[in-house]
């Protein structure tokens, strides 16, 4: 039997570490037990803490050469179970004969040749450690209950039968952690930024393959990058739908190639929205190849509802991604505009790929967060919802954060003090020493301090970035971080303001449609369908 203290001894060496998975190519160049030992050396001496090998043969050899700890498992193409990695006792048998220190084995919910149960007692009875290759948390519970010693998220996005992530499950990883088993991380961690946020995540470890062990793969995705950027693009037409107007654009990379706006008319409704950006877009059909829309509201699996019918009476689950692949014979994208302004900035403003908390301050309060290199959208689409955080209000109620330091609370405020002016001319009585105005200014400010470090805590973001008309108004930030200096140094957030203006929105939207589209190739002949409606970020 494997032994709790055994299991926590490899847990404590493993801590934080990177295990390198030397799993070469089946059938390439690499794939010898001699090219196996070759990559387990290298990633010995370059710092891995331990190594995920496959085959009884190629563990055997692995464990003669190196000192490192072994995830042994091997690989079977069965023809009545999708179950491949470690399906068979005998399998356990030979891997654990063969030096490995850990057993690794499919625990997913699929018809198997062996139950789970079986195999984590027959990984025991050899006195090794058992490790579950799961696929959702479901499948982790089963496995913990059994008594896995180690989760691992190998086997997510492999288990459906639609296409393989291109993102690592950063959420799997935090799942399966409130567990409190360890966890490993691994499945497309194949950059080092997205290794550390499995860290941050929870994971005691990360996995990393491909990234590192096949020479095959690195070299297509380095070829498909440049012949990317040597091939034709066309543009994406973006459309940004607010409150009050409606802007159009076709974006090249990170490029607006030409701009167009109109006015929203809130009394018109949803369809007429669309209508009057496709009218004003008409002359570019044809220059395009794909709409992305980004809008007021929230967006969940493509429909739209409002989050302040006050801003824009969009009607609940309106079909908008649908609506848009219709309208524009195009495949489509719709996202939360605060979002895509968020992701707009991390990848071309002022995030400049770090993890980033994005705010919009204006007439209202949006914002959007990208951590790991990921759009955070949440199970119902609200994260980065900033201004619908509640705020205590007297007699047991409630305000949302916007309903007291927007520029929509900042002109009721005024109003109430006997002003009838906007946030734009509150701010210029505040510069010019006006003490309501100072006052009013300063009440919104404190707000959104005291709410500022608890989303540091949550989310724990390298920047924040700040726009919108009075995020960017002149002394805001230097008043918010004067009212964050009460604070911690750990819970206060580094501020910068927003680079890309209103057009953030419309490059991020653009951008994020741009990577879900195929790879332009006019030799190819690649196209994509009409109907080929894409999942929202």
């Amino acid at each position: 039997m494997t032994s709790q203290p055994a299991v926590t001894t490899l847990i404590d060496r493993l801590k934080g570490g990177l295990v390198v998975s030397c799993q070469p190519v089946p059938g390439g160049p690499f794939d010898d037990p001699d090219s196996v030992v070759r990559f387990a050396l290298a990633a010995q001496n370059a710092g891995a803490r331990a190594l995920r090998i496959e085959g009884t043969a190629n563990v055997a050899a692995v464990a003669a050469a190196c000192s490192l700890p072994i995830i042994g498992l091997v690989k079977r193409d069965l023809q009545d179970t999708p179950v491949r990695i470690t399906p068979w006792i005998e399998d356990v048998t030979g891997i654990a004969e063969a030096g490995a220190t850990v057993i690794a084995f499919d625990a997913t919910d699929r018809p198997r040749p062996v139950p789970v149960k079986t195999l984590i007692e027959a990984v025991h009875a050899q006195g090794r450690i058992a490790m579950a290759d799961i696929a959702t948390l479901a499948e982790a519970k089963t496995a913990s209950a059994l008594g896995v010693d180690i989760i691992g998220t190998t086997m997510s996005g492999y288990t459906g039968e639609g296409p393989t992530p291109r993102m690592p499950d950063l959420g799997l990883v935090s799942d399966a952690c409130a567990l409190g088993k360890p966890v490993f991380a691994e499945g497309r961690y194949n950059e080092p930024g997205l290794a550390a946020a499995a860290i941050r995540a929870g994971a005691v470890a990360v996995v990393v393959g491909s990234a590192i062990t096949r020479p095959e793969h690195i070299t297509q995705w380095f070829a498909e990058a440049v012949a990317a950027e040597a091939a034709p693009v066309m543009p994406v037409l973006a459309i940004d739908i607010g409150g009050s107007k409606t802007a159009v654009a076709l974006i090249l990379e990170n490029r607006i190639v030409e701009r167009r706006q109109v006015p929203t008319k809130p009394a018109d409704g949803a369809e007429m929205w669309l209508q009057a950006a496709a009218d004003s877009a008409r002359d570019w059909r044809g220059r395009y190849r794909g709409v992305a829309a980004a809008v007021t509201g929230l967006i969940h699996d493509g429909r739209w509802t409002a989050v302040n019918p006050a801003t824009l009476p969009v009607p609940a689950d309106f079909p908008l991604a649908s609506r848009l692949a219709d309208r524009f014979d195009s495949p489509a994208l719709a996202l939360n505009d605060a979002q895509a302004a968020a992701w707009g900035e991390y990848r071309f403003g002022a995030g400049r790929s770090r993890d980033l908390l994005f705010l919009t301050i204006s007439s209202g309060i949006g914002g959007g967060a990208v951590i790991g290199g990921q759009l955070l959208r949440g199970s119902g689409g609200l994260a980065g919802h900033v201004g619908q955080i509640p705020v205590p209000a007297p007699e047991g109620q409630y305000r949302r954060l916007e309903d007291l330091a927007s520029g929509f609370a900042i002109a009721t405020a005024a109003r109430s003090a006997g002003h009838d002016v906007d946030a734009k001319a509150v701010f210029a009585a505040a510069e010019a020493g006006e003490s309501w105005a100072e006052g009013i200014v300063a009440a919104a400010v404190n707000h959104l301090a005291l709410a500022l470090p608890g989303l540091q805590a949550v989310l724990d973001p390298q920047v924040m970035v700040i726009g919108g008309g009075v995020g960017l108004a002149t002394g805001f930030l230097p008043r918010l971080e004067a009212a964050l200096s009460r604070f911690p140094s750990a819970l206060r957030p580094t501020l910068a303001p927003a680079l890309l203006g209103a057009d953030a929105g419309l490059l991020g939207a653009a951008d994020l449609l741009r990577r879900q589209l195929p790879l332009e190739n006019p030799e190819a002949n690649v196209s994509v369908a009409r109907d080929a409606v894409l999942p929202t970020a």
